[in-house]
C-alpha cells in the first residue's frame, strides 16, 4: 500500500478530493439521479390528477433541487463511505488506490468532505416546503450509516437502497405534501433494483471481502446470487409496470409505458448472463450497464409524462 509523505500540490489534492467524491467516476450520480428524477416527475403527475387535471409536470425549481440535492448526496456518501472502509480498501484490488486508502486524504478530511457536502445539500431545503426538511433528516441518518453496516450485517446493501432512494419519498413530500401509497411502491421498486445492481457490485469484490470480513449479500446468497438477482429485477418489472400502469392507464397513452419497460427486462437478462460466470470482470460490468436502465426509465416516464400532459 502506498503512503504519500510528501505534500501534494494543488492540482493532486484536487483530483484526490475528487476521487474521494467520485466526480472522476460519475457512474454512481447517474444510479442516484434518474429514480430521484422518476419521483419528482411521478408526483407531480399524480398531484394532477388529484386536482382533476389528466397530467402535469413538476416546476423546473423542484427539478432542480433534487437533481442538485441527488449529486450532493452522492458525493457526501462516497466520502463518508470511504472514511468508514479506510482500514480495509488497501486490502482489495480495486480498491487500494483510493486517496484514504494509499495516504493522500486523511480520515478528518473525508468527514469534513462528508459535512461540507451535506450542509450543501440542506441548504437546498431552504427553498422547498419545511416538511421536506423534516424527511430529509432520515436521508442524512441513512447516508452516515450505511457504510458501517458490512461490518455487522450481511446486507449492506439494502441500507445503501434505502439511503439513495430516500430522495423518492422526500419528492413526493416536496410535490404532494406526503407519500401515497404509489410513491411507497415506487421506492419499493428502486430499493429491489438497487439490491440486485450492488449485489453485482458485490460479486466483484466477494474473494477479497471473504479474505477481510467484510459482509455483503453477494456473500450472503451464495451460490444462489443470480437467482435472488433475477427474483428482485423481476420485483422491479412488476411493482415498476404497476405503478406505471396507475400514472398512464388513465391517459391517452394507456398501458403503453407498461410494455416498454420489455426493454429493460432484456438488459437485465443480459446482465444476468453475464453474472452467471461469477467473473469479477463480468461482474463489474453488469453493474456498470444498469446505468442504462436508469436512463432509459427516466427517458421512458419524462416521455410519458410530456406526452400526456400535451396530448390529454
Amino acid at each position: 500500500m502506498t503512503s504519500y509523505r510528501q505534500p501534494l500540490s494543488f492540482k493532486d489534492k484536487l483530483y484526490a478530493y475528487m476521487q474521494l467524491t467520485r466526480f472522476d467516476k460519475p457512474v454512481g450520480i447517474e444510479l442516484l439521479l434518474w429514480p430521484t428524477l422518476w419521483g419528482v416527475m411521478l408526483a407531480a403527475m399524480g398531484q394532477a390528477q388529484k386536482l382533476g387535471v389528466s397530467a402535469g409536470l413538476p416546476s423546473l425549481k423542484v427539478f432542480v433541487l433534487f437533481a442538485l440535492g441527488a449529486i450532493l448526496m452522492r458525493a457526501a456518501g462516497c466520502a463518508i463511505n470511504d472514511f468508514a472502509d479506510r482500514k480495509v480498501d488497501g486490502h482489495v484490488s480495486r480498491t487500494k488506490g483510493r486517496p484514504l486508502a494509499d495516504g493522500r486524504l486523511t480520515g478528518k478530511e473525508a468527514v469534513i468532505t462528508f459535512v461540507v457536502l451535506v450542509a450543501l445539500s440542506a441548504s437546498l431545503l431552504l427553498f422547498l416546503p419545511i416538511q421536506v426538511f423534516y424527511w430529509a433528516l432520515g436521508a442524512v441518518v441513512l447516508a452516515f450509516i450505511y457504510p458501517f453496516m458490512k461490518r455487522f450485517t450481511h446486507l449492506p446493501q439494502v441500507f445503501l437502497a434505502a439511503a439513495f432512494g430516500w430522495a423518492i419519498p422526500m419528492a413526493y413530500v416536496a410535490v404532494q405534501g406526503a407519500p401515497d401509497i404509489w410513491g411507497w411502491l415506487l421506492f419499493a421498486a428502486y430499493m429491489c433494483w438497487t439490491v440486485a445492481y450492488d449485489t453485482q457490485y458485490a460479486m466483484a469484490d466477494r474473494d477479497d471481502d471473504l479474505k477481510i470480513g467484510v459482509k455483503s449479500t453477494a456473500i450472503l446468497f451464495g451460490r444462489y446470487d443470480v437467482v435472488i438477482i433475477s427474483i428482485l429485477q423481476t420485483l422491479f418489472l412488476i411493482i415498476m409496470g404497476v405503478v406505471l400502469w396507475h400514472y398512464f392507464a388513465p391517459t391517452s397513452l394507456s398501458i403503453v409505458p407498461v410494455f416498454g419497460l420489455a426493454l429493460v427486462a432484456m438488459m437485465f437478462a443480459k446482465q444476468n448472463s453475464a453474472c452467471g460466470s461469477r467473473q469479477a470482470l463480468a461482474c463489474f460490468q453488469a453493474f456498470l450497464a444498469n446505468i442504462w436502465v436508469g436512463r432509459y426509465v427516466f427517458a421512458l416516464v419524462a416521455l410519458s409524462c410530456l406526452w400526456t400532459t400535451f396530448n390529454g
